[in-house]
């Protein structure tokens, strides 16, 4: 297993409070909506891939669904996404993963999510496999009791156990420089 290098290594109180004031100014309501949310992080509506990793990420931290993110769910996002450790990121990851919210993954949910990272996050030797090669690799590291279908403990554990998993898995490992790199473009 490999070491993890803190976020908050990477993060200060004073950016998350920059981002909170980013908020505030964008949001005088209170309330962020998805096309908002967009707009802060300067993703273009002919960038489906970004716009979907967006509304993932947006749909994950909307906890009461009612499409919208208050301010105190943007900071709970913001602290997740920055600050969170390994565990808790992971766990986030699995629940924006988990489209049906049923507390597995199928084959279904696990290409959807690699056609996303194929566009974001994915390396050039890796997008040479197919989504449904990927798909195979992570079932077969990771479905332990071969039941097609992968649970938060196996999703843990796998990712945890393989670096090659653990970096595609873990969605937000590059989610902290990112939010980081967008929010300085604003003005």
């Amino acid at each position: 297993m490999r070491t993890e290098k803190s976020c908050s290594e990477e993060v200060d109180v004073a950016q998350i409070q920059e981002m909170c004031v980013i908020f505030l100014r964008e949001c005088p309501s209170g309330a962020l909506h998805l096309h908002e949310f967009k707009r802060i992080f300067g993703v273009q509506s002919s960038s489906a891939e970004e716009s979907l990793f967006l509304e993932t990420i947006f749909r994950s931290f909307d906890t009461n669904q009612d499409n919208t993110l208050d301010f105190i769910e943007y900071v709970a996002a913001l602290n997740l996404i920055l600050r969170g450790n390994l565990e808790d990121r992971l766990k986030w990851s699995f629940k924006m993963y988990d489209r049906d919210g049923n507390g597995k993954l199928d084959r279904k949910e696990v290409k959807r999510l690699i056609r996303i990272l194929q566009k974001i996050k994915l390396q050039k030797s890796e997008v040479g496999l197919t989504p449904s090669q990927i798909c195979d690799r992570i079932f077969e590291l990771v479905d332990d009791n071969n039941d097609g279908e992968i649970t938060l403990g196996e999703f843990m554990e796998g990712a945890q156990k393989d670096e090659w998993l653990m970096d595609l898995l873990n969605l937000d490992a590059d989610t902290s420089g990112w939010v980081i790199q967008n929010c300085r473009k604003l003005p």
